[in-house]
């Protein structure tokens, strides 16, 4: 049986949950100034954006909608996402889309260089989708980039965030030899969800690949999210 409540006739016949049926109503309050996300105008986000574009480079901002985007990209700070804008895998927390990749853009490397040097960052984190299609799983691209960016911006620190070159040998040796300075790599979440959340990887895969770099270079900064 249904019950229908007629709210207009009954306005104090409300369904509560059972925690808040005894007490009384919060006040909703008005987010404040800080917190909210305006529209992205300014001058520097114009900028930023033109030269992504002129570039043809994927970023991390865009391919995740993330809301911070203006204030980023007002300041020129951008997360770049080499090899493409299609990932080979399907994670569950992830807003990237998934299908067959496109070959990869040779020119990539270089383009990312110049962005980086004409942003003037100090800083910089080159992340990709996953592309289980290549042989090394991108490692070569990865080093390709870091070579370029060191070549056109040498004081630029460069931060990778990589994927887990799942079954590629030799390819985790690859990236780290191009010496990066920070290696990041994400856990994203516990051992018992990854099938849930990231069915084409492995918890303690993960585990081992940060336990590799420092094993092949014990001065490289690691991290993992």
């Amino acid at each position: 049986m249904v019950t229908i409540l007629d709210r207009t006739q009954n306005p104090e016949k409300r369904v509560r949950h059972p925690e808040k049926a005894h007490k009384p109503d919060t006040e909703v309050q008005r987010k404040p100034e800080w917190i909210r996300v305006k529209a992205p105008t300014s001058k520097g986000y114009q900028e930023t954006r033109d030269l992504v574009r002129s570039h043809k480079l994927v970023t991390v901002c865009e391919e995740a909608g993330c809301p911070n985007i203006g204030e980023c990209w007002e300041k020129k700070h951008a997360t770049f996402m080499i090899m493409g804008e299609i990932c080979t895998r399907a994670c569950a927390f992830c807003n990237v889309a998934t299908g067959k990749p496109n070959a990869l853009d040779l020119d990539e490397p270089t383009n990312v260089a110049k962005a980086v040097k004409q942003m003037g960052l100090s800083h910089v984190v080159i992340t990709s989708v996953d592309r289980d299609d290549l042989a090394d799983g991108g490692a070569e691209h990865f080093e390709k980039v870091i070579w370029a960016i060191r070549e056109a911006s040498p004081l630029t620190t460069i931060e990778i965030l990589t994927p887990d070159f799942l079954k590629k040998p030799g390819a985790l040796e690859r990236v780290v030899a191009a010496k990066p300075d920070v290696f990041n790599h994400n856990m994203e979440t516990v051992p018992g969800n990854y099938l849930t959340v990231r069915p084409g990887a492995r918890y303690f895969h993960s585990v081992r690949l940060l336990q590799r770099v420092k094993e092949l270079d014990p001065t490289m900064f690691t991290k993992s999210g």
